[in-house]
């Protein structure tokens, strides 16, 4: 049995006494933030890192901040925007046939404007998702029996479901939360579908909310927005009899990732939501507020899940499935 981690914990906490030596992660998105944090966690314990980023000389440098060099963490360079991009990665690690123990579905991006990736794809679906999609299927024949997937996801999930019809808001009128709510449902719902496709093959996989951190995920909002966003949660949680939520650290955020992916029962976390070093319960009453722990049905929706997989085929132009390819 784990030990009862919480809001609280940090990787430090997590990982406390736990050698990774011999172990190979891959972290997207360690330029900045949680993924920088993630790494550096990763590796002090032993773990091999190999960490994707859009600009690698930036990700070199946020990583030799925390300590990191080139050799405790391989760089590749990932711009999840661009499937061209998310391919060569892919290729580019399917050559060196190295296996991987961990794969962590960490970069993103939140709120932004509308625009459209290289794709046509909106922008957040585009790249929270589709570009997740297509990269972690790519290189899934490179994870051993045993090891996990996690996806970053959020509350924010709860702004919207997925739209199978209209993902790129061709007829829907465009609200920065709404498209990245949908976006975080994906996430989700693709950690569904991957854990039951391939749970037979030893994959397992999960998906989890870091909680609320000052990062630079939130650039696109500025100060007045998140903070608005902030007393938003706060009134609720008010309504309730609560305490105001707190920030966490990286290291904070950070923690949930590594125990779902490290430590916690595969069976218990597998195909689930998950924060604060937990397992997170189903919501269906819409007036519990952000401020709760908590996923709502809809987003692990088994049939949606099958249907976001069969459509992010259709939208990337690529099927995928191990069973089919002989994966050991």
């Amino acid at each position: 049995m784990t030990k009862p981690f919480g809001f609280t914990s940090t990787t430090d906490d997590v990982l406390a006494g736990i050698d990774l030596a011999g172990k190979r992660v891959l972290v997207t998105g360690v330029s900045a933030g949680l993924g920088v944090e993630t790494a550096r966690a990763l590796a002090i314990h032993g773990a091999q890192v190999v960490g994707t980023a859009r600009d690698c000389e930036k990700a070199s440098k946020a990583l030799a901040e925390v300590g990191l060099n080139q050799t405790a963490i391989d760089l590749v360079e990932l711009d999840l925007a661009d499937l061209a991009s998310v391919r060569r990665a892919a290729n580019q690690l399917l050559t060196e046939r190295r296996p991987l123990d961990l794969v962590i579905a960490n970069a993103g991006v939140m709120a932004p404007p509308f625009g459209l990736t290289a794709d046509g794809f909106e922008t957040q679906f585009g790249t929270n998702h589709l570009g997740h999609f297509v990269f972690v299927n790519s290189i899934a024949a490179l994870m051993r029996p045993g090891s996990r997937l996690v996806m970053l996801s959020s509350s924010g999930h709860r702004f919207a479901d997925v739209d199978l019809v209209d993902p790129n808001f061709e007829t829907t009128p465009y609200e920065p939360f709404v498209a990245y709510g949908r976006s975080k449902t994906a996430n989700i719902l693709f950690a569904v579908e991957f854990d039951r496709r391939y749970r037979a093959l030893g994959l397992r996989a999960t998906a989890v909310h870091p909680g609320g951190i000052r990062t630079k995920l939130s650039r696109h909002m500025g100060a007045k927005k998140l903070q608005s966003l902030a007393d938003s949660i706060n009134a609720d949680l008010a309504k309730e009899g609560k305490p105001a939520m707190a920030w966490k650290t990286p290291g904070q955020g950070a923690s949930t990732t590594l125990w779902a992916g490290l430590l916690a029962d595969a069976d218990a976390v597998g195909g689930r939501y998950c924060e604060d070093c937990q397992v997170s319960p189903v919501i269906s009453d819409e007036s519990i507020g952000f401020g709760n722990l908590g996923v709502r049905p809809y987003a692990l929706d088994p049939e949606t899940a099958k249907a976001l997989w069969t459509k992010s085929e259709e939208w990337v132009s690529e099927t995928f499935d191990l069973r089919l390819e002989g994966h050991r």
